[in-house]
C-alpha cells in the first residue's frame, strides 16, 4: 500500500511526511526533522550536535551511556505552510507571533511594513528568500517539541530524547500541546 504511493510523492518534506506516518502505523523509532542551510553557522552546528548524539556517547561528559536512538531527517530547505503552523503549535510560548519566531535579522529579510506576519507569507518568502528565515529547524514530531534558530533549543530536544531513553521521562509527562480536557 504505502510504496506505491511513495512513488508518486516529489517534495522532500512529503516524503518525510509520508515515512513519518508509516513509521508512527508500524512502531518505528522517533524521528525528527531537520531543516538545515549550510550557509548558516547555527545549522551546521546543529547538525554536527545531532549527528554526534547518534554516534558517541550522550551525553558527551558520560562516556558509559549509549548514543540516542533516533532518524535524523535533513532536508535542505525550509519547512512548508502547513507544517511551520504545526512548529508554531509546539513552541513554549505560544503568544510568540509566526514572524518573531522564524525571521531573521538578516539584511534580506523585509521589515518595517513590508515584513511579512502570518505563515503563509512567511512560508513564500522562505522559498524566495532562505537566508530571511532563523536557521536551523529541528522538529521533534513525535515529542511535540522544536527549535528554532538556536543551539540551546535543539540541546532542549536532546536532553528530552535522553530522559526517555534512560526512564527519567514517562510519555505523559513529555511537554506537548494540551487540549481543552487534559
Amino acid at each position: 500500500m504505502f510504496n506505491s504511493f511513495k512513488r508518486r510523492i516529489k517534495s522532500p518534506y512529503c516524503k518525510f511526511l509520508f515515512n513519518f506516518e508509516a513509521a508512527t502505523l508500524t512502531g518505528e523509532s522517533i524521528r525528527l526533522a531537520f531543516s538545515h542551510q549550510p550557509t548558516s553557522p547555527p545549522s551546521t552546528k546543529a547538525l554536527n550536535l545531532l549527528r554526534a548524539s547518534l554516534s558517541s556517547p550522550y551525553p558527551p561528559n558520560q562516556p558509559e551511556k549509549k548514543p540516542l536512538d533516533f532518524n535524523l531527517d535533513v532536508v535542505e530547505g525550509a519547512p512548508t505552510k502547513d507544517q511551520m503552523n504545526t512548529i508554531m503549535s509546539y513552541l513554549p510560548s505560544k503568544s510568540i507571533s509566526p514572524s518573531h519566531a522564524f525571521l531573521s535579522a538578516h539584511f534580506a529579510t523585509p521589515t518595517g511594513a513590508d515584513r511579512p506576519e502570518g505563515v503563509p507569507a512567511i512560508a513564500k518568502l522562505a522559498q524566495e528568500n532562505p537566508s530571511a528565515l532563523k536557521w536551523p529547524i529541528v522538529v521533534d514530531w513525535n515529542g511535540g517539541q522544536a527549535a528554532i534558530g538556536e543551539i540551546e533549543g535543539v540541546k532542549g530536544i536532546l536532553e528530552t530524547l535522553r530522559k526517555r531513553r534512560d526512564g527519567e521521562l514517562k510519555e505523559d509527562e513529555v511537554d506537548q500541546p494540551k487540549g481543552w480536557f487534559t
